[in-house]
């Protein structure tokens, strides 16, 4: 039986679990380490609430899919980094896509320059449909994707993406999902050209795969976002893709509606 999770319980657990601010996950997200452009965004991606609704735990090992810039490999490095083990599985270094290459570039430079936040982390490739060892098989307690499924539909890798994610995953392991979400009554683009994803089709390409749904929560949820615009979802913060046109809506919008899911491998 699908079990949803209710807003006010994971407030109150994590009001009760984490009280005290030298917690390490309290302490990472506050880290000095962290840039204030990242910070900011922290109203609209929700990084406590989010990785204490994936049970992710600092004695854990990790794969965060496609980090792009590193923002939530500044949180989850240094969370991970005693007790345990975080893999950021990125782009081919030796990608045909110049965009790839030199995200990767950015995100290697980033994180040699802070190796007391990120010596221990270890990068990996995803490039389907070559490269898919995210981390050794069986070997993972929490794969983590945040804002990624679109761009694997785009190039028709999802499936590809998904099959990676489970061999990865221990018997038991959560998968935890973060995805643009568009309304379940408009018919699901199979290339998601404008970044959103209907949720009950995130939860089939989970399922098709091998995962079981354990959870939901409404923590990312922006009910502004009508997930209808000109630039699709890079109309809204941070991207503003069409500059001054109509900014101060889509300011007033904020960033998008997402769905959080949580699943399992049996």
């Amino acid at each position: 039986m699908t079990k949803i999770f209710f807003p006010l319980l994971l407030a109150f657990s994590v009001n009760t679990v984490f009280a005290n601010d030298s917690h390490p996950l309290i302490s990472a997200i506050k880290g000095d380490h962290r840039t204030e452009k990242n910070r900011a965004r922290d109203a609209y991606r929700h990084p406590l609430q989010t990785l204490a609704f994936f049970d992710v735990r600092e004695d854990m090992t990790v794969v965060e899919i496609w980090p792009g810039g590193g923002w939530y490999t500044e949180i989850l490095a240094p969370y991970l980094q005693k007790k345990g083990k975080l893999y950021a599985a990125h782009f081919d270094a030796d990608s045909s896509v110049p965009y790839y290459r030199k995200s990767l570039a950015k995100f290697k430079a980033k994180t040699e320059a802070l190796p007391s936040v990120y010596a221990k982390m270890e990068v990996t490739e995803l490039s389907p449909p070559d490269k898919l060892e995210i981390a050794p098989a069986n070997s993972v307690d929490r794969v983590l994707t945040f804002r990624n499924v679109h761009n694997w539909m785009k190039y028709g890798q999802v499936e590809a993406v998904f099959a990676a994610m489970h061999k990865a995953l221990k018997p038991g392991g959560v998968l935890g999902i973060v995805e643009h979400r568009s309304s379940n009554t408009v018919p699901q683009d199979p290339k998601a050209k404008s970044g959103y994803v209907r949720e009950d089709y995130v939860i089939q390409l989970a399922e098709n795969a091998g995962f079981k749904l354990l959870a939901k929560s409404e923590i990312n949820a922006n009910n502004k976002d009508e997930t209808v615009h000109p630039a699709g979802v890079w109309s809204l913060p941070p991207s503003l893709r069409l500059k001054q046109k109509n900014v101060e809506k889509f300011l007033s919008i904020g960033e998008s509606d997402r769905m959080t899911l949580k699943f399992v491998k049996p």
